[in-house]
């Protein structure tokens, strides 16, 4: 169930870097214009969209039905980002938006995900803290998108850096989970004299 919800705990490490790297980045270069900053984000949704449809398509008997939201969040991400790329002239207001919706459509699947995980995982709230994050953020974005843009620069680039840090935090957690598991099904050898 863990991976069908979160994919594998090195997908879910690589989003987690990807999102770190995303928003120090943002951070580091508050001055950045709007065309590097779309070209930022756009490499980040890819790598966010790619590694959660890669997850949410992956085909076992034990996941067969159940990926849904991996599946919506990585072609909401992959969306975005082509959205980003045939339309580079769009408004930093229409920007701002896209990215609201999608932060929103990724918190939504991530609180569902931690609802799903509550009785596998312990400390399945990280995901859900991670998916109320991503809400809060969309709002936010959506209710103050004039505030200049350096302002919505550094929101950016805390939200991303706060979401992939839980990230990795999780992905750490769930490795320990299946090393766990793994330990206590793999067949034991006879002890030898």
């Amino acid at each position: 169930m863990i991976i069908v919800i979160t994919g594998s705990w090195r997908a879910l490490a690589i989003r987690g870097a990807a999102a770190v790297l995303f928003g120090v980045a943002a951070l580091v270069w508050p001055d950045v214009t709007l065309w590097a900053l779309v070209a930022l984000f756009r490499a980040f949704a890819w790598v966010d969209g790619a590694f959660a449809l890669a997850a949410g398509v992956r085909r076992s008997e034990a996941t067969e039905g159940r990926q849904g939201w991996l599946i919506v969040q990585g072609l909401a991400g992959v969306a975005i980002g082509l959205a980003t790329l045939f339309w580079p002239d769009a408004t930093a207001l229409a920007l701002l938006l896209l990215i609201a919706a999608w932060a929103v459509v990724l918190g939504v699947g991530e609180i569902a995900g931690a609802v799903a995980l509550r009785r596998e995982l312990h400390n399945e709230w990280l995901l859900g803290l991670a998916g109320a994050l991503s809400v809060a953020f969309g709002v936010l974005l959506a209710i103050t998108p004039g505030d200049g843009a350096l302002v919505i620069t550094w929101l950016i680039g805390w939200w991303a850096v706060l979401r992939g840090a839980l990230f990795l935090v999780l992905a750490g957690r769930i490795r320990k989970l299946e090393e766990g598991l793994a330990s206590r099904t793999a067949p034991q050898r006879p002890a030898t004299a």
